[in-house]
């Protein structure tokens, strides 16, 4: 098994950590910023699909927006484990699973 040297491990974490910090953002931003509209949206008669805007984007705009984050966390962490070579078969060599044992 190689080690990974200590800059790329460095590099490596700070950007899982930067991905992290931003997806978590843009989920409280989501979850809880349409609190902060509510009222404006509330009062300027705006509905969609029969429900007003907030109570929409509140309960509709909100678990759509995790799905889709939670699809390019997946697809960005791959990038980066690639970029960083770390990869599947990379992995199940280090777990034991790979067929060197």
């Amino acid at each position: 098994m190689r080690k990974i040297e200590k800059d790329v491990a460095d590099r490596y974490f700070r950007a899982r950590v930067k991905l992290i910090v931003t997806f978590l953002t843009i989920g409280f931003l989501v979850s809880f910023g349409i609190v902060f509209f509510a009222e404006p949206l509330n009062q300027s008669g705006i509905y969609i699909l029969g429900m007003p805007a907030h109570y929409y984007m509140g309960a509709q705009g909100a678990v759509a927006t995790f799905i889709v984050l939670l699809f390019l966390n997946a697809v960005i962490n791959d990038r980066v484990d690639r970029k960083f070579g770390i990869d599947e078969s990379r992995n199940e060599q280090i777990s034991g699973g790979g067929s060197d044992h």
